[in-house]
């Protein structure tokens, strides 16, 4: 990947594919890795897919300070000002699809269609993580024991049927291997989800807008893809029955063909 100076801060991306310009925001804990290469590979035939490490991870420059979803939607303003890219195709899953609310928001000339995957706009009507889940995690985050932090990381992110793929978990080791996020990173990420809402403004956008969604999200449950869809004006919604937040991993393939279907919408 390469650095590049984004403001008073400098970004960790990626530029592969050829075609329009794809813009990918990860969510919390997430790397630029973590969009997985088969969902990936998918895209570079038709879209210059640019992937960023948000300030904090990896190569990007250090945190210092706490975090806001308004401000992580500035660096990726500032990286396509960067770039000198006018305008993207923009895709955030999670808290990246949280970033990619403000920035739609903030931003709107800058983007030609925006698809929100797997993720909240906070406010009446969002659903959180579930007690019994934020346990599982939190009890193997301080266990001590990383590679039971990694697999309940893991199965929490996926359905339960592709938690049992051996192949795809060593994937997921190996991206946590190549590049950890520091646990205070995470927390500051993690407190600027909880503080994001942006339901009352949801109406404003009128870019075309996808909204994508698992039926066994467990983080974030499908009634945020179907509260989302429901705010923002003429969007699609699609729901990946049994799939869970990791919707993209387990349907590389039909999450590529959306994402290109939808970026021939008129912006």
């Amino acid at each position: 990947m390469t650095v590049i100076a984004v403001g008073e801060i400098e970004l960790d991306y990626e530029r592969t594919g050829a075609g329009p310009p794809l813009l990918l925001i990860m969510g919390m804990s997430g790397t630029s890795l973590h969009w997985d290469e088969p969902f990936l590979e998918q895209l570079r035939s038709d879209f210059d897919v640019i992937a960023y490490d948000h300030r904090g991870v990896g190569a990007s420059t250090r945190l210092d300070g706490p975090l806001t979803i308004r401000g992580m939607a500035a660096d990726a303003a500032a990286l396509l000002d960067a770039l000198e890219v006018d305008s993207a195709h923009v895709m955030g899953v999670s808290m990246g699809g949280m970033i990619a609310q403000e920035l739609a928001l903030a931003h709107p000339e800058r983007l030609r269609t925006l698809t929100l995957g797997c993720t909240y706009c906070g406010g009446e009507g969002s659903s959180v993580t579930s007690q019994a889940v934020l346990q599982r995690l939190t009890e193997a985050m301080v266990s001590g024991d990383r590679e039971r932090a990694l697999r309940v990381g893991f199965d929490v992110n996926v359905s339960a049927g592709y938690a049992a793929d051996d192949a795809a978990y060593q994937r997921f080791l190996e991206i946590a291997n190549r590049r950890a996020v520091a646990v205070p990173v995470v927390l500051a990420q993690m407190q600027a989800c909880l503080a994001h809402d942006t339901n009352a403004r949801l109406p404003e956008l009128a870019m075309p807008t996808l909204v994508v969604h698992g039926t066994e999200d467990q983080l974030l449950p499908v009634d945020n893809g179907r509260l989302i869809a429901s705010r923002v004006p003429g969007s699609r919604l699609e729901i990946f029955d049994g799939a869970g937040h990791l919707f993209f991993w387990e349907q590389p393939q039909r999450s590529a063909e959306l994402v290109r279907e939808h970026a021939a919408v008129p912006a």
